[in-house]
């Protein structure tokens, strides 16, 4: 029973913490499609926006930014894929039966 509950707020702490993920990415690329915006209004359109964090915002800057974008998407949507959990649970099982082979060698 009580074991039931610790799994269970194991896996309810896995959850917030992909929500909150999740969260930041959304946050993260709000402000992103934001500095899009401004960048192409000062590059293309030639608007006068010349006050302080806009002043620094060139080709360079919004190439950067999207790399780390695209990175946070990626490792955030497509690395479970990859690298999961399931994975990580493969991997333990495998390591788990090579040992019991190696005892089993030795007796």
């Amino acid at each position: 029973m009580e074991r039931e509950k610790d799994a269970k707020e194991i896996l309810e702490t896995i959850a917030r913490e992909k929500v909150q993920k999740i969260k930041n990415f959304y946050i993260h690329l709000f402000i992103y499609c934001i500095g899009v915006i401004l960048y192409v209004l000062k590059t293309y359109c030639n608007v006068p926006i010349n006050f302080f964090p806009i002043r620094f915002i060139n080709g360079f800057f919004m190439w950067c930014w999207t790399f780390v974008i695209a990175v946070q998407g990626i490792r955030l949507f497509l690395g479970e894929r990859f690298l999961g959990t399931q994975w990580e649970e493969e991997k333990v099982k495998q390591i788990m039966e090579e040992e019991r082979i190696k005892k089993q060698n030795w007796k």
